[in-house]
């Protein structure tokens, strides 16, 4: 079983990534392949999925991420790419709080998932999956939106994942003040 590989991004196709590590590439499935670049080197948590027809490895950018997608795993009816699907069309905080207030018209909206499947996701899910800190502050959008801002000045994902984190320690009222840190970290790094 895996945890987690470190690597190179090699390639990039519309349902995995292929991270070469140790001369070895690995087919990884991922919620949104193109979140990534090539070359990139990256940390992926890995969730190893054996199926009677499949030997699977599904990639994950932290592990909270990687944890909802086994607890969504548990739940009847829901598969790997059921879970995939429903981690690529929206974020962790998002996710948990639909299952905590019971939104059936939130969970209906993932693909594969109809009125029967959303029911299942919370009765077995609901109350069982907390919010952390670190999840409460990522659900910042004026950080997420200075990210893009700094992105399309031309910095790299590989330079602002760097700072991202950092930048979810403060508590501006504008985007233009996380940005301007965003700025500020970028050259003192």
């Amino acid at each position: 079983m895996y945890a987690y590989i470190n690597g190179i991004i090699k390639e990039i196709n519309p349902k995995n990534i292929i991270l070469e590590s140790s001369n070895i590439g690995y087919e990884i499935f991922v919620s949104n392949p193109y979140e990534y670049e090539i070359g990139d080197r990256i940390k992926i948590y890995i969730s190893q999925q054996i199926r009677e027809d499949s030997n699977n490895l599904y990639g994950f950018k932290k592990k909270e991420q990687k944890k909802l997608f086994l607890d969504l795993l548990k739940v009847k009816g829901v598969g790997p790419k059921s879970a995939l699907a429903i981690l690529a069309s929206a974020n962790y905080s998002e996710i948990i709080s639909a299952i905590n207030n019971s939104d059936i018209k939130f969970m209906k909206k993932f693909p594969g998932i109809g009125v029967k499947s959303a029911q299942q996701i919370i009765l077995d899910l609901k109350g069982k999956l907390k919010f952390s800190k670190n999840n409460l502050e990522k659900s910042n959008q004026k950080v997420v939106d200075a990210i893009l801002v700094l992105q399309a000045l031309g910095y790299n994902k590989t330079e602002l994942s760097k700072i991202e984190n950092k930048l979810y320690e403060y508590n501006f009222e504008k985007t233009d003040d996380y940005v301007k840190e965003g700025l500020k970290l970028l050259i003192n790094k």
